[in-house]
């Protein structure tokens, strides 16, 4: 019998973490912010508890829960930044307004976190889906008929409802329930189950009069069918399809005609629904390139601006250099996550990082196009940063998702590392015998 050889000793590397300096850099911005704002007159003791909490989050969600499973550092940084940030602008905007939107903000951060950790739970360790799937098909199916039923109408779209005096959007909960459905049928190769559910789901959002999210579903259900199938000609027609599904929405709803005609010229009708796009653009050319400072300008002039048009606020505050740094941050977001998909062994977690990843970048898209007058503008949220608890948590959801198929993407990684080694050390054993 050979002797077993000594492992060779490790010498402790002298090199910095990135990744400790990075959350550090963040931590220290977001307390210095809040202290800033907290100090500027009489003292808030709001702004200061801000100032603690708010790097506590960060801190627990990018350093101290990927102790306990592998995670994509930093996708998680990126995303906890973009919630920060969202409180941050949403608290300075509170002072001297009476409201108390970034505190509420906060806690949908902290709610948000727990929703993300249960997420990654559940794609790591879920491995028979069938009976889950099946209750968020009925789970998700009564959500999308509520609006309808017991709904309120807030911008022409009747997709919230009022549960205990809180205003909650189903569509938002339902996002995660529609990536795991077709996820799971589309990697089975089963079609009706996740077509019937897409339609059902479009066709209630058509009739809530919610088109923003429509949208958002029907290209990310396109998006998935063609990654999962590759045919293209289908994918084509479904871009027809879609096409010829918003010219008809064009017809049928007057308040998406008033909305293109307003995309169109917004400064013909100023003094009405005009007023909020030229306010918008106002206010991101008053933030010249480095912007009017922390709490400064004048947010509360654009309808509205916490949550369609927080990033013209942002621009404003901080300047368009800042404002096109936080898209970056969305782009690196959006490839981090295509390459956890890409390097997912399993066509169900592949199609669900992938569809997770497409849903972001779509809804990025569709609110950050329409402040900027690329297109016409939508009442989706920007991803992260928008007030409202049901749009954070589920964002943070989908975070969730890809930081789950990720940790399962380095389990794999692990166990071919330890199979390899070990049939290493079995293929040099009968020569260390006849030595």
């Amino acid at each position: 019998m050979s002797k077993k050889r000594p492992r060779p000793r490790v010498k402790k590397s002298n090199k910095r973490h990135p990744d400790r300096q990075l959350v550090s850099a963040m931590m220290l911005f977001y307390f210095s912010a809040f202290m800033l704002i907290s100090l500027n007159g009489e003292i808030a003791l709001e702004g200061m508890a801000l100032s603690v909490v708010v790097p506590a989050f960060i801190y627990i969600a990018t350093m101290w829960l990927p102790r306990f499973f592998p995670a994509d550092k930093l996708l998680l940084a990126i995303a906890n930044f973009l919630c920060a940030l969202g409180v941050l602008i949403l608290y300075s905007t509170d002072q001297g307004a009476g409201t108390t939107r970034g505190m509420q903000q906060a806690v949908y951060y902290g709610v948000g976190i727990g929703v993300m950790l249960f997420c990654i739970l559940l794609v790591r360790y879920i491995r028979r889906w069938k009976f889950l799937i099946n209750l968020m098909m009925v789970g998700a199916a009564i959500l999308m008929v509520l609006p309808l039923a017991i709904g309120t109408e807030q911008g022409g779209a009747t997709n919230w409802i009022n549960v205990g005096g809180t205003s909650l959007q189903p569509s938002e909960v339902v996002k995660l329930a529609l990536l795991l459905i077709l996820s799971y049928y589309m990697s089975r190769r089963r079609f009706t189950p996740w077509f019937v559910f897409a339609v059902f789901c479009l066709g209630m959002l058509m009739l809530q009069k919610d088109l923003g999210t429509a949208l958002i579903y029907y290209a990310t259900t396109l998006f998935m069918f063609y990654a999962s199938t590759g045919n293209l000609p289908l994918t084509g027609l479904g871009i027809v399809g879609g096409a010829g599904a918003a010219v008809l929405g064009y017809q049928m709803f007057a308040h998406v005609k008033k909305r293109v005609a307003i995309w169109r010229n917004p400064w013909l009708y100023y003094e009405t629904s005009g007023y909020q796009i030229a306010q918008m653009l106002m206010a991101i050319a008053s933030g010249g390139l480095f912007g009017v400072g922390l709490g400064l300008g004048a947010p509360r002039v654009i309808p509205v601006y916490f949550t369609d048009c927080i990033f013209a606020v942002i621009c404003e505050q901080f300047g368009i250099i800042f404002g096109m740094l936080v898209l970056v941050m969305y782009v690196i977001l959006i490839l981090r996550g295509t390459s956890i998909a890409s390097a997912a062994r399993h066509s169900f977690h592949a199609l669900l990082a992938m569809g997770a990843t497409a849903m972001l970048g779509i809804q990025t898209f569709i609110i950050i196009g329409g402040v900027l007058k690329l297109i016409p503008l939508t009442g989706v949220t920007m991803p992260f940063v928008s007030y409202g608890g049901t749009s954070l948590v589920s964002c943070m959801g989908l975070i969730g998702l890809l930081q789950g198929v990720a940790s399962v993407n380095q389990d794999d990684l692990t166990y071919d590392y330890d199979i390899s080694h070990s049939q290493q050390e079995e293929s040099m054993l009968p020569e260390a015998e006849h030595e």
